[in-house]
């Protein structure tokens, strides 16, 4: 059952009544009261919310109206584009809890769930909370206390396409005078970074092309010279024609501290790469000399006068037996006395070494009687099989306190250092008295009769275990060795033979055979000297003379 007020829209009919119209109504109102008056109370409430942004001249509240949700007025609303029927509800009437119908635009409440029923019965459509907050207001911001409100905006100006704000002016910090520098400068340093790539690119280029030279020649640098001074020597001789990429390679490499000096071979058309490279790395042209053993330190030193590539001048012959023979490598620029010392110094380190590893029962003391003991098996022989038993002839003897009776002593006793006697051995000459005529003296000579070698070396030191005391020449190069005096004699008379048959082969004009022809035909290295110390025959005495004449030739 409805319950009816004063205020209430229902009327006795059932059906939604419009509602009074102040007495103070317009009579521009009349019409839309009428309008209301004749469609259905529904229909009279419908209104239509104005578009946002459109415009509301003619749309907008008149002054004085006031808002449905207020009550007690008519709000008055552009008329609607469309109306749509509705029928009359047939739910069930929202009664208040105290009976009264619920006042305009308020809430219809529910009274079997106990809470207000959103558009039950209602008279009017919901009215919305943006409508009730304000028309046209956009939603409250719960963070500000006033509404904001959406200014409207024409069509005309909606269309229109928003300003952009104009940049801000540079700041005076911008054009400071330092700012202006360091500008500058940044310019500066990109624009000499691209020029530098620029050049390094061409002269890489550069660096790596073939060079001028036509042909392999040699180039030396002196001590002491810097990196203009050894461009200055490549350009001279033609094997570079760019000094300054030159010296930009060597630059850029970081190898100015690496050049070095010497004497240098560049192959034909070497790149200026190549050049370096081969100065960097002392790839320097290696020289060589020998030294044959068996020669004083007298004739060593005129061997290394002659020679062209070393330099500077020896001050005093080195003693005899201080220096090691052998093929020595070296640079150009290497002094005279620097290969002195280098091979005195071999000759030390080689010493020591074999005299630690001597046969414990010599009867040599100290090492300086090993050289000389080496040095006379270096002149008997010149064979590496026969060193070891010419050394054991000489070891035995010294056991039983026999003379050596060596020739080379004689020689050296009489023309020292020279090495040669430039004629054969005369009896007076052997029975000359001197310091190293072993004929005359006891035991090993006071020094070394020349330099040996390490065969001659090892031999002193591990000779071979025989009882040999005896050796003479076998008329092919080589010896016969006897540990009898009887057995020594049948070897001389042999000796004898071959000398008889080499005359009887020989030419009948004399003028027609040289010296040489002569010396060939004679035993070489003949040792018949090496006797008991009993008088020597004439006999042998004659045959040591002649191996002393062949010594001579060949040396």
């Amino acid at each position: 059952m409805a319950v009816t007020g004063p205020n209430s829209p229902l009327n006795g009919s059932g059906r939604i009544s419009a509602p009074s119209q102040p007495a103070t109504t317009r009579a521009g109102d009349k019409s839309e009261a009428k309008l209301s008056a004749q469609s259905t109370p529904i229909q009279a409430a419908l209104v239509q919310r104005p578009r946002l942004g459109a415009a509301p001249s003619n749309h907008e509240l008149k002054p004085g109206s006031e808002k449905l949700m207020n009550g007690g007025g008519t709000a008055r609303f552009p008329a609607p584009r469309s109306r749509v029927p509705i029928e009359p509800s047939t739910t069930r009437q929202a009664v208040s809890a105290t009976g009264s119908t619920p006042a305009r635009g308020s809430m219809p409440y529910s009274a079997q769930s106990g809470k207000a029923d959103n558009g039950a019965a209602e008279p009017y459509p919901p009215v919305p909370e943006r409508l009730a907050n304000g028309m046209g207001m956009a939603p409250m911001d719960p963070k500000r206390a006033e509404p904001t409100r959406i200014a409207p905006r024409s069509p005309r100006i909606a269309l229109e396409p928003d300003t952009v704000e104009l940049p801000t002016r540079r700041s005076s910090g911008a054009r400071h005078p330092l700012v202006v520098i360091g500008n500058a400068i940044f310019s500066i340093v990109v624009l000499a970074a691209i020029a530098a790539g620029v050049l390094l690119f061409a002269g890489r280029q550069r660096f790596d092309a073939p060079g001028p030279l036509s042909e392999d020649r040699n180039v030396n640098i002196p001590r002491g010279s810097g990196i203009r001074d050894i461009t200055d020597v490549l350009q001279r001789d033609g094997v570079i024609d760019q000094p300054w990429v030159f010296i930009g390679g060597v630059l850029v490499l970081k190898a100015r501290e690496d050049l070095k000096a010497g004497e240098y071979q560049f192959k034909a058309h070497a790149s200026l790469r190549d050049v370096v490279e081969t100065i960097v790395d002392g790839r320097v042209v290696a020289h060589q000399i020998t030294i044959p053993e068996g020669l004083t330190s007298e004739q060593i030193v005129v061997r290394l006068l002659d020679d062209d590539i070393l330099t500077g001048n020896i001050s005093e012959i080195p003693n005899e037996g201080s220096l090691l023979p052998d093929t020595y490598n070296f640079t150009r620029g290497v002094t005279r006395e620097q290969m002195i010392q280098r091979m005195q110094q071999a000759q030390q380190r080689l010493v020591k070494e074999i005299w630690d590893r001597r046969s414990p029962d010599l009867p040599i003391k100290t090492p300086d009687q090993l050289v000389i003991l080496a040095s006379l098996i270096e002149k008997e022989t010149s064979k590496l099989d026969e060193r070891t038993r010419v050394a054991a002839v000489f070891i035995n003897r010294l056991k039983q306190k026999m003379r050596l009776q060596s020739d080379p002593t004689i020689i050296y006793g009489l023309v020292g250092g020279k090495g040669t006697l430039g004629r054969p051995i005369i009896k007076n000459e052997i029975d000359q008295p001197t310091p190293y005529n072993t004929y005359q003296i006891d035991g090993l000579p006071p020094g070394p009769i020349c330099n040996p070698g390490r065969a001659s070396l090892e031999a002193a030191a591990s000779p071979a275990r025989t009882r040999e005391i005896y050796f003479v020449a076998d008329g092919s190069g080589g010896h016969l060795f006897a540990e009898t005096y009887d057995q020594h004699q049948k070897n001389v008379a042999r000796l004898r033979m071959i000398e008889s048959d080499q005359k009887d082969q020989a030419p009948l004009d004399p003028g027609a055979t040289t010296p040489a022809s002569q010396a060939a035909a004679a035993p070489a290295a003949s040792n018949a000297q090496v006797t008991p110390v009993a008088p020597t025959p004439p006999s042998r005495r004659k045959s040591s003379h002649r191996r002393q004449i062949n010594r001579q030739t060949t040396q």
